[in-house]
């Protein structure tokens, strides 16, 4: 059987088109990895026994200057990952190899925040004696939710343009919060020393 091509202007109605809507698992699945990856860590540092201390470098004073300069340096890679993300999404000239300074720049930040934040957890634990601790313990569970969800959604085809961006500047939001709340507050209260 042939199809006339000029049926659709006889009446007919066309075809539907062969691509389908996005399911809701897949934004629903990273959505409940964030929230289950945040709350495992919210409840592993609130039940956990602080150990007072996880790891120390040489050539530092303290575990709380390790961890500034390690929160700092993760910020770092973030403001230079936010900046190659508004140059990939055109808001901003940059070079072509904006988008693997982006990835990488990520990865750097990501590395640099895990060893800070098994301190906090080990360490310190969830702890909500005042307000600025409270929000860095919210937050920093937040941040590892939101950062799984980000990367779980990286694979997923035909996402809306937005949904990447929204969830990237999340994570960078959470993140600059976070060292907001203990690096700033550490330098401003300590000194910057190492």
């Amino acid at each position: 059987m042939t199809v006339d091509p000029n049926a659709a202007t006889q009446g007919f109605p066309s075809p539907p088109p062969d691509h389908h809507r996005p399911s809701a698992a897949r934004y629903l699945v990273p959505a409940l990895v964030a929230a289950a990856v945040a709350v495992a860590l919210g409840v592993y540092g609130k039940v956990h026994d602080p150990a007072g201390t996880a790891f120390n470098l040489a050539g530092f004073s303290s575990t709380g200057a390790v961890k500034s300069w390690l929160a700092t340096v993760a910020i770092f890679f973030a403001l230079v990952q936010f900046t190659s993300a508004l140059m990939m999404y055109g808001k901003l000239p940059g070079p072509s190899w904006s988008s693997t300074l982006h990835r990488w720049s990520g990865r750097a930040a990501f590395l640099v925040a895990v060893p800070v934040a098994v301190h906090c957890l080990y360490a310190l634990g969830y702890q909500t004696y005042e307000t600025r601790v409270f929000w860095h313990s919210l937050l920093g569970c937040f941040f590892f939710g939101a950062f799984s969800a980000k990367m779980l959604l990286l694979r997923s085809e035909r996402l809306p343009h937005w949904l990447l961006p929204i969830v990237g500047g999340l994570v960078f939001a959470a993140l600059t919060i976070i060292w907001l709340t203990s690096a700033l507050w550490f330098f401003r209260t300590f000194g910057v020393t190492t």
